[in-house]
Parts: structure tokens; C-alpha cells; sequence
């Protein structure tokens, strides 16, 4: 008994340290690999979704296995899930709360399985939603409001499908107008409501796939996506000659290029939607009433107008109520602002379906010129040009001759000699005279006039005046040469006549 005690001990020692031992860390599936955040189980043939499953995993793929369905709530366990792949299953269709709890999910991949429709409960729960990848589907019908209440939704991939409608108001209404691409291309569109598209914002329309599919041949058609290609949106550039229209019913494979091959269209004018907008300046703080011409009897008719920025405005007017919209159309802005330039749509509606484009103004608002500013530019420089030339003919014509002799016969050109001649020759040195003559020319100054136009081997005689009595006898000095004659007045020696 005494071995025993210590024996009984040791066991309840064991006992109280593995009850303290911490808790074994989560288990990953066997089929699965897990890391710190990712959890894949591809490509394991699963007919169910195996667990338990880490509650750390940001990202959970299970594409390629033979998933049938998905129980309600089969998420609850990945709070923090961000992405989602479950592309090339059997899924066939989605339970109501297939994926609630799934609030932070923000791609999802169901590409490449059976869903025959998109319905409205189908992903309504994903709030946070960004990317949604449905192609290669057998999906035929998409329900009006399947994407409400995604809001942040930017990307739709439904190409590859069965597709010969599609809802695109329900795209209208997405908030804030995050859609950027929405690709419906390879389905059997038959028709497309050229209307409807013409009232999206622009930016839907650079993402907006339509190519591989069996529409019907019109010029709305043909005239949209021309605009389309001139405004260089990718979903025209890049698929130019996958855009293909059936010209017969009845014939099944009657569908050619018709961008490629647009001399078939020639004749189509322009519709409603390729008439350009009708100008409409403003001033800044002035009042604009724009008026939708209605054309349309019904009294249920309603009226939209689309801003420059995008935004739907129905009566009776926007939130802040600085754009009004009355009932029978007409838009009104209290006090026009540069932000409210650019070009508004009227869009005349009478059914949830049924949208007629009516007009397009392109308003321009900008600051009023400053008080006193009557003349333009040009004509304010033409009238500068026509004074200069004033100016110039009255100089040349009108300014009066200084130098008889000049104006009454024109003096031939000069040679070189005697231009070095012409410039002014001033001596302080009086003339070598007498008393008498020495005095009478102390007022005396040297004036060059005319040079007499007389060479004789090299000479030049130069006419010099001097203040006599008579000035009709001045005085000739004879210069020998250029040089003499510069040497001879800059010296010191007296200069005699």
C-alpha cells in the first residue's frame, strides 16, 4: 500500500498535466492544402464541401471537384473569406442563404458549371461583391433586380451562355455607376434595345461586350456601335470583326461583319441617338430653363433627364433641389454654375421597358466678360494695322524737305569716296591769318552742305559755308585725297585757303 500511494500520485499528476496541455490547433481538411490564408481543395473529385475549415482563410478554392449544391450558411465558419473559386463543378443552382454570412467576399468564380438562371436571391447577401464570373454557364434568363444590391459591382462575366435577353436596367440602377465591364458576348442575343444602351452611362458602354451573337441587323444597331468604334471603346476596338447581325430571320446562318463590311449600311441615317447636341451658353449665376420636346400622348409618360456626370434626374429633381425637373420635362437650374456644363439627355419614358431618347443639349456656362470690353481681338488689331499704315504714308509723303537743292533733283548714288566725306569735320585750330581776319572768324563754324558731285583724278571738292555777309560766295577747300584730307582738318596745322 505504501508503493502504491506514490504510484496513485504520479497518475493523477499525468492526469492534471494533460489537462492543462492548450488546445490542439485546427485540423485541415485531408483533401485540402492550407497555409496562413489560403485554402485549396481542387482537383479532388468532392461531391460536398469537406470540413471543418480554417476560420483564417481569406481565399477558399474548390474548382474542379463534382460539387452539386450548397447547404445554407456552408460559409458561417470563414468569416474573413475575401475570394471565393468554385469554377468547373455541377452546380445546377443556389439555395435563398447559400451565401450569407459572406459579407466580406469580394470575387466570386461559377464559372464552368449547370446554372440555367440567375435569380434575384442568388447573390443579393454579397454587399461587398467586385467581381462575378458566371461564363460558360447554361444561364438562358437573369432576373430584373439579380444585381439590386451590389452596389460595389464592377465586373459581370456572362459570356459563353444562353442568353436572348438581358435586363439592362437593371444595370442602370447600380449605385454610383460602378459597373465598368459587363461581357454578354457568345449567347443568342437576338435583339438589343438600342435605347436603353444610349441611356447607360459611358462608361458601361467602353466595358460592354456584345460581339458573337445572332441580333438582328438595323441601322440603330449598326449607327451605335460606329460611335462606339470612333470613340475608341474596347468593346468595339478589340472584337472589330467578332461583331456579326443576322440579315434573316429565317435563315438561320445568315450573319456577316457588319463592321467590317459597312458598305451594306451606307444608307442608314443617323438616329436619335447620333444627333448632335443643340448649344446652350449661360452665364455663371443666370437661370436655364431646358425644355424636352414630348411628342408622346400618353399622360403615364414620364421623363428622366441623364446629367454630365451621370446621374439619373427624375421630377422632381435632384437631392439639393438645385436641379429641377418638372412634369412635363423641362429641367430647370436656379443659378447656373461651371460644374453644370456638359451635355444633358431627355429621356422620355412610358413603360419599365420603353425608353425614348427626345433630346440632347450641350450647356456651356462661363464667366460674363468684364464691363467696357466692346471690341474683339481682331477687330481691335485690325484697326491697330489700319493706324500704323496711316502713320508710315504721312511720314513718307507728308514730313517736309529740309534741303532745297535734294528736293528739287534727286542726287545720284554716291561713290565710296565720297561717303567718308559726309561726316561732320570740326578744327579748333584757327586758320593761319591776320589779326584782322583771325577776329572775324572767331565766331566762324564749319558746315558741310551738298558735296559738289566733281572728280578729278581722285579729288573731291567739298563746298564749305561760313557765316559771311554774302552766302551766295563761300569759300572751296580743295582736298587732295580721302586720307589727306582726314590727316590734314584732325591735325594741328592751320588749314590755308
Amino acid at each position: 500500500m505504501v508503493a502504491a500511494g506514490p504510484l496513485w500520485l504520479l497518475l493523477l499528476l499525468q492526469l492534471c498535466t494533460h489537462g492543462r496541455a492548450s488546445p490542439p490547433a485546427r485540423r485541415c481538411p485531408a483533401a485540402c492544402i492550407c497555409t496562413s490564408d489560403l485554402l485549396s481543395c481542387s482537383r479532388q473529385t468532392l461531391q460536398r464541401v469537406p470540413g471543418p475549415l480554417p476560420p483564417t482563410a481569406t481565399t477558399l478554392d474548390l474548382s474542379h471537384n463534382a460539387l452539386t449544391q450548397l447547404h445554407d450558411r456552408w460559409l458561417a465558419a470563414l468569416p474573413h473569406l475575401e475570394a471565393l473559386h468554385m469554377s468547373h463543378n455541377q452546380i445546377r443552382e443556389l439555395s435563398p442563404r447559400a451565401f450569407h454570412n459572406a459579407s466580406y467576399l469580394r470575387h466570386l468564380d461559377m464559372s464552368s458549371n449547370r446554372l440555367h438562371a440567375v435569380e434575384t436571391h442568388y447573390f443579393e447577401a454579397l454587399v461587398s461583391l467586385e467581381e462575378l464570373l458566371l461564363y460558360n454557364n447554361r444561364i438562358a434568363r437573369v432576373a430584373e433586380n439579380a444585381f439590386a444590391k451590389l452596389s460595389g459591382l464592377r465586373k459581370v462575366y456572362l459570356s459563353w451562355n444562353n442568353l436572348t435577353t438581358f435586363p439592362f436596367r437593371s444595370v442602370q440602377g447600380l449605385g454610383n455607376y460602378s459597373l465598368r465591364t459587363l461581357d454578354l458576348s457568345s449567347n443568342s442575343l437576338s435583339s438589343i434595345p438600342v435605347e436603353e444602351l444610349a441611356a447607360l452611362p459611358e462608361n458601361i458602354g467602353n466595358g460592354l461586350y456584345l460581339h458573337n451573337n445572332p441580333v438582328r441587323c438595323s441601322c440603330p444597331l449598326y449607327l451605335m456601335l460606329q460611335r462606339w468604334k470612333q470613340r475608341g471603346f474596347s468593346s468595339v476596338k478589340d472584337f472589330f470583326e467578332e461583331h456579326t447581325c443576322k440579315v434573316s430571320d429565317t435563315v438561320p446562318r445568315s450573319l456577316i461583319k457588319f463592321l467590317k463590311y459597312s458598305h451594306m449600311f451606307e444608307n442608314c441615317s443617323a438616329g436619335p441617338e447620333d444627333v448632335h447636341p443643340v448649344p446652350f451658353p449661360v452665364t455663371v449665376g443666370q437661370a436655364l430653363l431646358l425644355t424636352c420636346n414630348a411628342s408622346l400622348p400618353d399622360v403615364l409618360t414620364t421623363y428622366m433627364w441623364i446629367s454630365p456626370h451621370h446621374e439619373p434626374i427624375r421630377h422632381p429633381g435632384n437631392s439639393n433641389r438645385s436641379v429641377e425637373v418638372y412634369r412635363n420635362g423641362s429641367l430647370k437650374i436656379a443659378a447656373a454654375k461651371p460644374w453644370h456644363s456638359g451635355v444633358y439627355v431627355c429621356l422620355a419614358i412610358s413603360s419599365p421597358r420603353n425608353f425614348s431618347r427626345m433630346c440632347e443639349v450641350n450647356v456651356t456656362v462661363h464667366y460674363p466678360k468684364p464691363e467696357g470690353e466692346t471690341f474683339s481681338t481682331g477687330l481691335t488689331t485690325l484697326l491697330g494695322c489700319i493706324v500704323s499704315l496711316v502713320l508710315v504714308l504721312m511720314y513718307l509723303y507728308l514730313t517736309p524737305c529740309r534741303c532745297l537743292p535734294c528736293c528739287k533733283k534727286p542726287a545720284p548714288l554716291s561713290p565710296p569716296q565720297e561717303c567718308s566725306a559726309q561726316s561732320s569735320i570740326l578744327s579748333t585750330t584757327p586758320p593761319a591769318t591776320d589779326g584782322t581776319s583771325r577776329k572775324a572768324s572767331a565766331n566762324k563754324h564749319v558746315v558741310f552742305l551738298e558735296p559738289i558731285r566733281e572728280a578729278q583724278n581722285g579729288k573731291v571738292r567739298l563746298a564749305l559755308g561760313e557765316d559771311f555777309p554774302d552766302p551766295k560766295n563761300p569759300k572751296v577747300l580743295q582736298l587732295k585725297s580721302d586720307s589727306e584730307s582726314i590727316s590734314s582738318v584732325f591735325s594741328d596745322t592751320p588749314i590755308v585757303s
